[in-house]
């Protein structure tokens, strides 16, 4: 396994970004459509096709995910997406139509130093259509895709993958695009939140600290004092291999959000617009209690980890005033 949330079998991830503009997208294609539903959290969410996945609609499957910066101007990117799937014939057909199926959700990059000035239309629409192309099993971490503008309380966000297989033997693998308004790190040092489910040095190695100080537990907000609302959100996709109906799948989502709250440090706050996308393609079976508890339990964790890696791997924006990466202040293991 690769730690990815490619080590589902059938998924593939691309990532498409600018640069000067300091954002991009990703996008997660399945090779095969697969059972989807979502869960949110956070005061602020910007998503596309949500309410497709709510467990009373018709529609089960999906075809990918658009993952995208620009806040409301990204949600574009899940056309461009689209567009590509449709090139490939996929999607779901309605006689002799055929529509990708294609939800996704936005974080908030506007103001970290990158040329917004697009003109009439943002070019979201023809990053999601190179994300989509470039999709392949592997792919980078931190400042790339959708991750390459985020940011977080104190270090520069970015995007993070983890996996992991219950006793069972069912995968699971998360990726998560960090741009969270708290913080990764306890205060301004280097231990993580998330310490506690590392696997290896997967995110530095570092453990917890010998105590923890009311400083470490003192709330951070990105921007400070002044702080407003609308500048961040953190997103994730879940993926497992199991069985799943699209309620269980819903569950499944709900408990994985739990790995946020491992993460990050406050979170779901009315600043933020946290969403979990949780997908299932179907290769093995899950007892419907224990099972998925267990796989529920097992996500969150793989979340957790996934948030972890995202400000680990992020390299700083080469703007003014830009905050720095966690690697410029503690270094490589």
């Amino acid at each position: 396994m690769k730690n990815l949330l490619t080590d589902i079998p059938g998924v593939r991830v691309g990532h498409a970004d600018d640069a000067r503009l300091a954002s991009g997208v990703t996008a997660v294609l399945f090779d095969q459509p697969a059972v989807a539903a979502m869960d949110v959290r956070g005061g602020g969410p910007g998503t596309r096709e949500g309410a497709l996945l709510d467990v009373v609609n018709t529609v089960e499957r999906v075809d990918a995910f658009a993952l995208a910066g620009g806040s409301a101007f990204g949600l574009e990117a899940g056309g461009g997406v689209q567009a590509w799937l449709a090139e490939q014939g996929r999607g779901f057909q309605v006689r002799g139509a055929v529509i990708p199926i294609v939800p996704g959700a936005i974080v908030f990059d506007l103001l970290n130093g990158g040329d917004k000035a697009w003109g009439r239309f943002a070019p979201y629409r023809d990053l999601g259509y190179a994300a989509a192309a470039a999709a392949s099993d592997g792919f980078a971490l931190g400042s790339v895709g959708a991750g390459l503008g985020a940011t977080t309380a104190n270090f520069k966000g970015g995007v993070g993958s983890a996996s992991a297989v219950t006793r069972d033997g069912i995968a699971v693998a998360a990726l998560a695009v960090v741009n969270a308004v708290g913080s990764v790190t306890m205060g301004d040092g280097p231990w993580f939140w998330a310490a506690p489910f590392e696997i290896g040095s997967e995110f530095g190695g570092r453990g917890w600290p010998g105590h923890f100080s009311p400083d470490m537990l003192a709330m951070r907000l990105k921007g400070g004092p002044a702080a407003t609302a609308a500048e961040n959100t953190t997103l994730a996709v879940v993926v497992t291999d199991a069985a799943l109906t699209k309620a269980q799948t819903r569950r499944l989502a709900m408990i994985a959000q739990t790995g946020f709250a491992r993460a990050i440090y406050p979170v779901h706050a009315p600043l933020d617009g946290d969403v979990v996308f949780a997908a299932a393609t179907g290769q093995r079976p899950v007892d419907p209690l224990v099972g998925l508890t267990e796989l529920g339990m097992v996500a969150a964790n793989v979340v957790a980890r996934a948030i972890a890696r995202g400000v680990y791997e992020a390299t700083a924006l080469p703007f003014p005033a830009s905050l720095p990466a966690w690697r410029d202040r503690f270094g490589a293991p």
